[in-house]
C-alpha cells in the first residue's frame, strides 16, 4: 500500500471536501429541523445524533475512495472547511468538530492496520466515530448534565446515524464506483 499523497489524490480530497463542505451546509437544515420537531418532547438534544453520521461520511469516503492512511482525517478535516467556508452556522468551530471527527474516522481504519477498506473498516471507522465524538458532545454540548437514560438513547441514535451514513451509505457509493471501474476493488 502506497502511503504516498499524488496530485490526483489531493485533488480527490479536495473535490470530496468541496461534495461534503454542500452535503454538511445542507445537513445543517435537517439538524434545525429535527431540533424544531424534538426539543417539544424533551428530545432536542437527539437532532444533533440523528445527524452526526451525516456530518461525518467524508472521512470513510475519502478513506474507500483512496485507501491511505491520513485520508479519513483530511476528507473530514476539509469537508468541515468547506461547510465553514459556504456560512454553516457554526463557523469556525466547524474546524474543531471536523478535527476531532477526522481523528475519531481515521482511528476506525488505524486499528485495522490500513488493511480492510471493506465492512470491517467501515464499522470499525463507526464504531470510533460514536464513541469519540459522544465524549467530545459530553463536554462541548453539556451531555454529562443529562440523565444517564437520555445519554443511552443519544448514544444509541448516534451509533444508529453513523452506522447508516458512514457505513452503509459510503459502502454502496464505494461498491458503485468499484463497478464503475473508478476506483479498484477492496
Amino acid at each position: 500500500m502506497s502511503t504516498r499523497y499524488h496530485l490526483k489524490d489531493i485533488i480527490l480530497l479536495a473535490l470530496i471536501g468541496i461534495i461534503f463542505g454542500v452535503i454538511y451546509y445542507a445537513g445543517d437544515f435537517i439538524y434545525n429541523g429535527f431540533s424544531i420537531l424534538l426539543t417539544p418532547v424533551g428530545l432536542g438534544p437527539m437532532a444533533n445524533d440523528l445527524t452526526m453520521g451525516l456530518w461525518c461520511m467524508a472521512g470513510p469516503m475519502a478513506a474507500m475512495l483512496l485507501r491511505r492512511p491520513g485520508a479519513a482525517f483530511l476528507g473530514e478535516f476539509l469537508g468541515a472547511a468547506g461547510e465553514m467556508f459556504l456560512g454553516g452556522q457554526w463557523g469556525a468551530a466547524n474546524l474543531i468538530s471536523g478535527f476531532v471527527q477526522g481523528i475519531a474516522t481515521e482511528l476506525g481504519f488505524a486499528v485495522t492496520r490500513y488493511k480492510h477498506y471493506d465492512w470491517l473498516g467501515l464499522a470499525s471507522s463507526a464504531f470510533f466515530a460514536t464513541l469519540i465524538t459522544f465524549g467530545w458532545d459530553w463536554f462541548r454540548n453539556g451531555y454529562a448534565h443529562f440523565s444517564l437514560g437520555l445519554n443511552l438513547i443519544l448514544l444509541v441514535a448516534r451509533f444508529i446515524s453513523m452506522f447508516v451514513f458512514c457505513g452503509v451509505l459510503v459502502k454502496l457509493v464505494s461498491n458503485l464506483l468499484e463497478r464503475a471501474h473508478v476506483i479498484k476493488p477492496a
